[in-house]
């Protein structure tokens, strides 16, 4: 796991789209933003099948958000990650975080090469809560 990119993500980005946003509180893709935005991060929810999340407009894709996006948080299947990595690269995203289970070293790679950060297969509430032990 790359911590560094791990404490660079978390001290740096401000506002977060969530790709794979869930309505459903039992679910990571809505309890893990949850947790982030009380943590003062922007939570943009991605998903083409809500009109909002959070308090925010939901959008279809990474495409369709009109503001800056810091990180793209990635709550899909591992196979499905590709498209979204191109699309956090077209917006000029920072950092790709594939969330805990989600993998795609092909697509990893092609965001390291467009200059983004990226972690793969950790959870970033469990990320951030042990980082601001250290960071508090």
């Amino acid at each position: 796991m790359n911590n560094e990119a791990i404490d660079k993500i978390l001290a740096e980005a401000k506002t977060i789209a969530v790709v794979g946003f869930s309505s459903r509180p039992h679910k990571a893709g809505y309890y893990v933003p949850v947790y982030l935005q009380e943590q003062g991060y922007r939570i943009i929810p991605v998903n083409p099948f809500l009109d909002e999340g959070l308090d925010e407009k939901a959008y279809p894709d990474l495409l369709s958000v009109p503001v800056p996006v810091d990180l793209v948080l990635i709550f899909q299947r591992s196979a499905n990650v590709p498209p979204f990595v191109d699309q956090a690269i077209e917006i000029g995203a920072k950092a790709v975080w594939m969330q805990q289970g989600i993998y795609n070293e092909t697509a990893a790679a092609k965001a390291q090469t467009a200059g983004l950060d990226v972690v793969q297969d950790a959870c970033m509430m469990v990320e951030h809560r042990q980082w601001r032990r250290v960071n508090p």
